[in-house]
């Protein structure tokens, strides 16, 4: 049987439990899963590309064995140039609410186009991380609300040295 490789792309710009959930549940479903930490997201990152690296590799340390199966990798360039570097045809996406579909379903259609061999894996948030985003939880911080729910202690500690 061929091994089940999955991308699961994203800014991570901080990675937070709702990215961590999506992690854990990825691994129910294939055998290996490449983390690709993007830096052409078209978003303005707080944290450097490497510093958002280290924070996903330290975070993922929280999955036990289980971390084996996960790989962490920055990237530049396609998603789906990214994907075949790694002998992966599956992209993992997660949507938190309706709002997020219509920009993901584009985007599917899009990678698909690019590579006609590449299928999309909608994950939906859990009912418990379906309100946290990496943003709110910058300008929560920000304002010097408690983040301790939303994020690791590492990557707290990391947004209020920032802040």
């Amino acid at each position: 049987m061929t091994e089940r490789i999955a991308i699961y792309p994203g800014t991570f710009d901080p990675i937070t439990v709702g990215h961590k959930d999506i992690i854990r549940r990825a691994l129910n479903v294939v055998d290996r899963l490449v983390i690709g930490v993007a830096q052409d997201s078209g978003k303005d990152p707080m944290f450097s590309l490497e510093a958002r690296t280290e924070l996903v590799k330290t975070d993922i340390q929280s999955f036990g064995e289980d971390a084996k199966r996960i790989e962490v990798q920055s990237f530049s360039g396609l998603l789906v140039n990214f994907a075949r570097e790694h002998g992966s045809r599956i992209l993992i996406r997660g949507m938190r609410a309706v709002s997020d579909y219509e920009y993901e379903f584009q985007m599917a259609c899009m990678n698909a186009r690019l590579d006609p061999q590449m299928e999309t894996i909608f994950m939906t948030a859990s009912e418990s991380t379906h309100f946290i985003s990496s943003r709110f939880v910058k300008q929560i911080a920000k304002l010097g609300g408690d983040i301790s729910d939303f994020v690791s202690p590492e990557v707290a500690a990391r947004l209020d040295a920032f802040f």
